[in-house]
């Protein structure tokens, strides 16, 4: 008997190398001529993509990076043999900002694995841009090199309003005309406007068709399943929308078009902070992340004592509720709001349709969630809560688990997931009775109302209504399901914050030892005392979060924890 020789092996056989044509690496090389790396720039791709100065865009190496972003994409679109999505936001942050991020084909964010392919190559100088490419090709692709040859890369992308956003469309186009990418420009788009076309794109013509690949179909999808899901009920007065002078504004405007008024037993809704001729005005003064870290109304507002009020960020990809009430206080109904709100009307649907046996709800928190709204959801609404360390993807992948995963983050970002056994469940479902009927009606409409690729505020905003309207809320009933415990957050700065080690979702401390026993010994003296401590991920400073039953306890609670911290962080 005779054996092979071990060497000779498939196994032990080098990896062919791919050598690119040398004219789409000289192409790759003069695309990139305009788009220089500024010396000493840092770039770091992160759940938010790339994202920085856009004044003075050359200087800050924006377009540098936006040109290694084309060829990311084209690389991750060979790899998946799909259409991949870019969008050049900057999402809340202010005007002089703008950015990028990678939009996978079932329209969910990058893989996480790709994030640090698409670092090394931004940070990747133009004279090695070529080389660095095929390396990428290599690394990447040489498992799949049919896919080399079989079909083009093909990519989609869109931008919001910033003024920065043409001038980065034309070095995006320069790398994707570079490697000969097929692609699309679909103009200004909302951040899930996008998501939704990259997946629909992707499942077209198949058993998971997610709809029409365009702006039209995105709304008439929406429209048709908030008027199946609506069945008679009737909206309590108009809905004010601030759109934070961005492109939700125009967006939201066409989409109402498309839905029934209040008269035709669907909704008035009032577009307020829709300037987006002037640039400058985006986020400013306005906004979800203006009115969740204020706590406050937008200046410019308007609204009288219980009307109904939400804010968009700068994209359209969170959204929050607030209203005031007789005596002119101000109340906040945040993304812990939005998601048991959801959940109280998605497990009340079930039941009624007599299919809550068969599937599995929960709801999907961060350390940050109120306590107050994760004791509602388990001791009210019955139903699971998973924590997770703060970061959509985290949220996202944790909301997979369920049948029906409903998540959001105190921002306002967040949205339901469906899972395929739930959409069976729910579709194949024989009603036997009217009640049964019109609940699984709902719920099929809600599979389509809500946007499952990412949080998107505009379908967020729509389930809200749909939600209070079956429920026939008020915003004060809405926030008396449960009153947030008051809390508190502070940054403490620390000599190095690479010392503080999180775990249990970013809730407790391993790492310096004894702070998270200290930590545990402050929160034993406050009545429903919680705090944990995260270093952030970009300055040397550590986050503190608190909370307990009364303002004072919570501050007093945070300011010694913060001592705690300071200790530890000045050893």
């Amino acid at each position: 008997m005779s054996f092979s020789n071990p060497r000779e092996s498939v196994f032990n056989q080098p990896k062919p190398v791919v050598h690119l044509p040398p004219d789409l690496l000289a192409a790759v090389t003069k695309g990139a001529e305009p788009y220089p790396i500024p010396p000493g720039k840092k770039y770091q791709y992160g759940t938010a993509g790339f994202r920085m100065k856009a004044a003075g865009i050359s200087n800050a190496g924006l377009d540098h990076v936006i040109y290694t972003v084309g060829l990311i994409a084209a690389a991750r679109s060979k790899k998946r043999n799909a259409t991949i999505g870019v969008m050049i936001t900057a999402s809340h942050n202010p005007a002089d900002d703008n950015g990028v991020k990678l939009v996978d084909p079932m329209g969910d964010m990058l893989e996480q694995s790709w994030e640090g392919l698409a670092t090394t190559l931004a940070n990747t100088p133009n004279d090695k841009l070529a080389k660095a490419y095929e390396e990428l090709v290599n690394d990447t692709l040489v498992d799949e090199i049919r896919q080399l040859h079989e079909r083009p890369a093909k990519v989609v992308f869109a931008r919001d309003t910033r003024a920065s956003g043409p001038y980065l469309i034309t070095a995006l186009k320069a790398a994707l005309d570079a490697v000969k990418v097929e692609y699309t420009d679909y103009g200004l788009l909302t951040t899930p406007q996008l998501h939704y076309i990259v997946r629909c794109v992707n499942t077209l013509n198949s058993p998971y068709a997610f709809g029409e690949p365009t702006e039209k179909g995105y709304y008439e999808k929406m429209a048709t399943a908030f008027k199946t899901v609506m069945h008679g009920r009737a909206i309590q007065g108009p809905l004010t929308v601030d759109c934070a002078n961005g492109v939700g504004a125009p967006k939201l405007k066409e989409l109402i078009k498309y839905l029934p008024s209040g008269k035709e037993g669907g909704i008035d809704i009032k577009v307020v902070n829709d300037d987006v001729v002037r640039p400058e005005a985006l986020n400013l003064d306005c906004g979800a992340d203006y009115v969740k870290t204020k706590q406050r109304s937008p200046p410019s507002s308007a609204a009288q004592p219980g009307d109904r009020c939400c804010s968009l960020d700068g994209d359209a990809d969170r959204v929050v509720y607030y209203y005031t009430d007789e005596s002119k206080t101000f109340h906040l109904l945040d993304g812990d709001r939005i998601a048991t709100l959801g959940a109280v009307f998605l497990a009340d649907m079930t039941r009624v349709a007599g299919i809550d046996q068969k599937l599995k709800i929960g709801i999907v928190q961060t350390a940050y969630a109120n306590g107050a709204a994760t004791e509602y959801v388990e001791k009210v609404l019955k139903l699971p809560v998973t924590i997770t360390p703060t970061g959509v993807k985290h949220l996202h992948h944790a909301a997979a688990r369920y049948d029906i995963g409903v998540y959001f983050e105190a921002n306002g970002h967040g949205t339901v997931l469906f899972s395929d056994n739930a959409i069976k469940v729910i579709k194949e479902a024989v009603p036997k009775s009217p009640g049964q009927k019109h609940a699984l009606e709902s719920l099929r409409a809600c599979i389509d109302l809500i946007n499952q690729a990412v949080g998107d505020a505009i379908s967020d905003l729509l389930f809200a209504e749909v939600v209070l309207a079956h429920k026939s809320w008020t915003p004060e009933n809405w926030r008396n399901t449960y009153i947030d415990l008051p809390n508190r957050l502070v940054a403490v700065a620390v000599h190095d914050r690479s010392i503080f080690k999180a775990t249990d979702a970013e809730r407790r401390l391993e790492s310096p030892k004894g702070a998270q026993e200290d930590i545990d010994r402050c929160c034993q003296m406050y009545v429903k005392g919680r705090a944990f401590a995260r270093a952030s991920g970009t300055e040397d400073v550590v986050r503190v979060y608190a909370e307990a039953h009364s303002k004072t306890e919570a501050e007093k609670l945070a300011s010694q924890v913060a001592e705690v911290i300071k200790k530890y962080g000045s050893a």
